[in-house]
């Protein structure tokens, strides 16, 4: 399997793991107390829920291979304004501490690297 095909499949992973595991199926309570901090803990269970489905969401997309550098785009503007807020208003509840901003950083610059480096040329465009 080529390193960007099974890349693709990890990334995917990331997401759909975090999305179904963590959040819809609530097997990581700290999710939703992240959730709860930052919007609220009213609205945290079926938000952090509809969080899951968007990860769900996002995994799909990345495996769909359309759209592939908004898809890029997407996934490093969401890693970095969650970890922001999380790191802002949640510290105490994140896995690392504070350390997780660095992760964060670390996972964009990766998904940088993935779309815009490693990545195979995108077709030209089609003209109608």
């Amino acid at each position: 399997m080529k390193p960007y095909r099974l890349l693709t499949f990890l990334l995917a992973a990331v997401w759909l793991i975090n999305g179904l595991l963590c959040k819809v199926l609530h097997l990581v309570p700290r999710h939703e107390q992240i959730v709860a901090r930052i919007l609220g803990a009213g609205p945290a269970p079926v938000l952090t829920r509809l969080i899951g489905l968007g990860e769900i969401g996002m995994g799909f997309w990345i495996l769909s291979g359309r759209f592939r550098r908004l898809s890029s785009l997407a996934q490093i503007g969401l890693v970095l304004t969650m970890n922001t807020l999380e790191f802002a208003l949640a510290p105490d509840l994140l896995l690392w501490g504070r350390w997780n901003a660095g992760f964060a950083v670390l996972f964009a610059g990766f998904v940088y690297w993935y779309e815009f480096h490693l990545a195979p040329p995108l077709p030209p465009p089609a003209h109608a």
